[in-house]
């Protein structure tokens, strides 16, 4: 599992690529806690290069969200592919993190709701 981050006007962007199993997920929590330790808040997650994930790359995430909302951020996910979008709605989670198509469009979204 690779990853790069991207600072983008309010948010933190984690671009994940490989699979995100459990891993892959030690180095992914470390960031978010790292990110939310610093006052970052607003994150997105761009899942374009992940074609594989699992129930602990999921727990992951979640926590990320609950710590970002807590603080009144969030954590917004986008670029799922295929399969990554199915473990999503078959587990109803698409209910619970804004999925948008683009990280662009993520990022509009993010900066929108904090205005």
């Amino acid at each position: 599992m690779e990853f790069i981050t991207t600072a983008k006007a309010s948010t933190v962007v984690l671009q994940l690529n490989g699979r995100f199993d459990a891993y892959a997920v030690e180095p992914v929590h470390a960031w978010l806690q790292e990110q939310i330790d610093l006052g970052n808040i607003n994150m997105v997650v761009n899942l374009e290069g992940v074609n594989f994930m699992d129930l602990t790359a999921l727990s992951t995430l979640m926590r990320g969200l609950k710590q970002c909302r807590e603080k009144y951020g969030d954590l917004s996910l986008c670029c799922l592919q295929p399969p990554v979008r199915l473990i999503f709605e078959l587990t109803q989670l698409d209910q619970v993190f804004h999925i948008y198509e683009t990280e662009d469009e993520a990022n509009e979204n993010v900066r929108g709701s904090n205005q």
